[in-house]
């Protein structure tokens, strides 16, 4: 009985059908960016003698352990409740009234032991070197969410828009027109001074220190 042939697979287009596949995947894949934190570094200023001193009550301590666990203001904290105690550390309004400090806008609990106003109040954050780098990300976000809370508040009440949402649709670029832009970015400036960003990361310590 004779023997049949077996028959022969046709390859010679198996490279143009792989090449736009390569090509298909290449133009439908997405790549995501890597978010980071925002930070701006302070200008360069010429050395000084004289030294910034900070009111004890004008200053927010968060340290992180080698645990993850947070200490804020000397007192163990869940990480849920972060950013209300800062919210209220920052609005709180301390200075009494007629002071030259004194915060008409804030809406704190105007405790004299706590900062005078937004302008003077800073938060300070120490970790521990063998913090994980999840939970430093998270105490960042719970503090920045306190102070884009306040904005959006004030934001909010002079201008009808919240700073989050301004901010947002400029970098998008989303507002047209020079003049539309300025003006935004006035708003944006008035609201950053009435809640100035002022975070302080101190020298992680070393573990067991």
């Amino acid at each position: 009985m004779a023997r049949r042939a077996t028959p022969e697979v046709n390859a010679g287009s198996m490279a143009d059908i792989a090449f736009l596949l390569l090509i298909f995947f290449l133009v439908t894949t997405t790549i995501e960016k890597d978010s980071g934190i925002g930070r701006q570094l302070p200008p360069k200023e010429p050395p000084t003698d004289e030294q910034v001193k900070i009111k004890e009550k004008n200053l927010f301590i968060v340290n992180v352990n080698r645990e993850d666990q947070l200490l804020v203001e000397q007192n163990l904290m869940d990480l849920k409740d972060l950013r209300q105690a800062a919210i209220e550390f920052l609005d709180n309004g301390g200075a009494p009234a007629g002071s030259p400090e004194y915060c008409d806008y804030c809406k704190g609990s105007r405790n004299p032991e706590s900062s005078d106003n937004p302008d003077k109040a800073v938060i300070s954050v120490q970790n521990d070197r063998l913090t994980s780098y999840k939970m430093y990300i998270a105490v960042q976000n719970e503090l920045v969410a306190a102070y884009n809370y306040l904005r959006d508040r004030e934001s909010q009440r002079l201008y009808g828009w919240k700073f989050t949402e301004m901010t947002k649709n400029l970098n998008e670029g989303k507002i047209k027109g020079e003049v539309a832009k300025e003006q935004l970015q006035e708003k944006l400036q008035t609201i950053q001074k009435l809640f100035p960003q002022k975070l302080s990361e101190a020298e992680p310590k070393k573990s067991g220190s």
